[in-house]
């Protein structure tokens, strides 16, 4: 990897957001330092680094923060413009990308939350949007390799964290992911056989174990 200089990201290994964030610079071969972040006790790093939102995660370059996960992928890209393009080239195509990568963050991750969050009763909405977002992904993928065509970018960063949640989603939401969008399922498969897709996601099982906790803690059992 390249040398990278004061290059700190603030993170939690479950949050998907995060895991955008590693996917990104393991594409571009850029080192940096990770601080794994204790949610329920923010470090006066993260509050300083991201006063507005003061959430996970932060990636702060040469003592300057960039918030937001998509945002930090776009930096990522423009700041390491010589390798592994994450966005395509022309303007439409990228307007594109980052319309189905809003889509992903308002459709699928928002209505996902939903469906660990809430007690079963109350689920039956968040889980109809949630499969109805997968098929009109499934077609926005159509028979391309990735959903940018033969290279992998800046939408199959935005989506391939799913992969880690899709147990937690399945099992409270009692369904198949699978069976709903099979060819999105064969896409995450085709995703994790990339290195940087593979280091920067966590076990599935550690996921749902912490959901469940997380689940108990509150109430929602």
């Amino acid at each position: 990897m390249a040398e990278t200089k004061e290059l700190v990201l603030l993170n939690c290994w479950v949050s998907p957001y995060g895991m955008r964030c590693r996917i990104a610079l393991a594409e571009k071969r850029v080192e940096y330092e990770h601080k794994e972040e204790n949610v329920m006790e923010k470090s006066p790093l993260l509050l300083q680094s991201n006063p507005v939102h003061k959430k996970i995660p932060v990636l702060v370059h040469g003592g300057k923060p960039v918030c937001e996960s998509l945002v930090i992928v776009q930096y990522v890209d423009e700041a390491w413009p010589d390798r592994a393009p994450l966005l395509p080239v022309d303007a439409y195509g990228r307007a594109q990308a980052r319309f189905w990568a809003d889509f992903v963050d308002k459709k699928i991750f928002e209505c996902g939350t939903k469906l660990w969050k809430l007690k079963k009763e109350a689920q039956g909405e968040a889980k109809k949007e949630f499969t109805e977002g997968l098929k009109l992904l499934e077609d926005e993928l159509g028979e391309k390799k990735y959903f940018g065509g033969d290279a992998f970018g800046f939408v199959d960063i935005a989506l391939v964290p799913l992969m880690a949640w899709f147990r937690t989603y399945e099992s409270f939401g009692s369904f198949s992911a699978e069976t709903e969008a099979p060819k999105l399922v064969a896409w995450g498969k085709r995703c994790m056989e990339r290195e940087s897709v593979a280091m920067s996601l966590p076990d599935p099982a550690k996921v749902y174990e912490l959901v469940c906790y997380i689940r108990k803690a509150f109430g929602l059992e």
